[in-house]
């Protein structure tokens, strides 16, 4: 079995005119990929209804699983006026994809486990307090879930909730061959690299360095992020780690939708 692994597709900030939908060029390459899987790790869109559109879309079209886990940007509630984080959770879990608490088993017996993950400042630079990544702002600039989301909790124990979550699912499958899926960064390897003068604060709101412990501890064979807008590859101690980013359009490196999608989307066979 073929599985296609991708991530921060922002449809909505991705449309140019002449050009694709960023949707329905992916529809067509996992067609000529001929996959027979396929898994977003978050940020379709800014709006929770175009990324149920996005999935639906690509399920029905497709013909195969298309495995999800919400990013940031799609607890985002700039549009839709949801003010509670948590009923566009519970709108997400109502897509049969979303692995969020519902892990997947994929025909060949290969299982699928994952959630959005959060951030516990454990990635940001030892310069900072933690008093200081709590104000989420810094150098004129303001990181935007702090207007958006609104998980009713710190974001400490957001992401407790995630990693206690995905390790009770995980401990399910121990003996099976698993994915684990992340919108969140699992390792330090992917954040930014320093000395970044605006990344060393930043970096604290892309994940938490615990999700890896999960790795190790439960033998995951593939680990597949997203957010930070990287496309990087580690293998460390039986684990390999994809983070396939689509990013946005300023950063690609082709104006073609299709060319750009085709080298960002990372294909692992079962």
């Amino acid at each position: 079995m073929k599985v296609g692994m991708i991530s921060d597709l922002h449809v909505d900030l991705n449309e140019a005119p002449g050009e694709p939908l960023v949707e329905e060029a992916l529809l067509e390459l996992a067609g000529q990929e001929k996959l027979g899987a396929l898994i977003i790790a978050g940020d379709i869109s800014n709006d929770v209804h175009r990324s149920l559109q996005v999935l639906e879309m690509l399920q029905e079209q497709a013909g195969i699983p298309v495995l999800f886990v919400p990013g940031n940007h799609d607890y985002w509630s700039k549009d839709n006026g949801i003010t509670d984080t948590w009923e566009i959770y519970r709108k997400f879990q109502s897509y049969a994809g979303c692995v969020s608490e519902r892990p997947y088993t994929l025909e060949n017996g290969w299982v699928v486990v994952g959630n959005s993950g959060w951030y516990d400042y454990t990635m940001g630079e030892s310069g900072y307090s933690f008093e200081q990544f709590e104000q989420m702002h810094a150098m004129d600039r303001t990181w935007q879930d702090s207007f958006y989301v609104r998980w009713g909790m710190s974001n400490g124990d957001i992401h407790r909730y995630f990693y206690e979550h995905m390790e009770k699912d995980l401990a399910q499958f121990r003996d099976r061959q698993i994915i684990m899926v992340t919108h969140m960064l699992a390792h330090p390897y992917f954040k930014v690299p320093m000395p970044h003068p605006q990344w060393a604060y930043f970096n604290a709101f892309l994940g938490s360095v615990d999700y890896a412990e999960l790795y190790r501890k439960y033998g995951v064979r593939y680990g597949v992020m997203g957010h930070v807008h990287y496309r990087k590859r580690l293998v460390e101690q039986g684990t390999e780690m994809i983070c396939a980013c689509l990013g946005y359009r300023k950063e690609w490196r082709n104006e073609s939708v299709t060319t750009e999608l085709r080298e960002c989307l990372q294909i692992i066979q079962l």
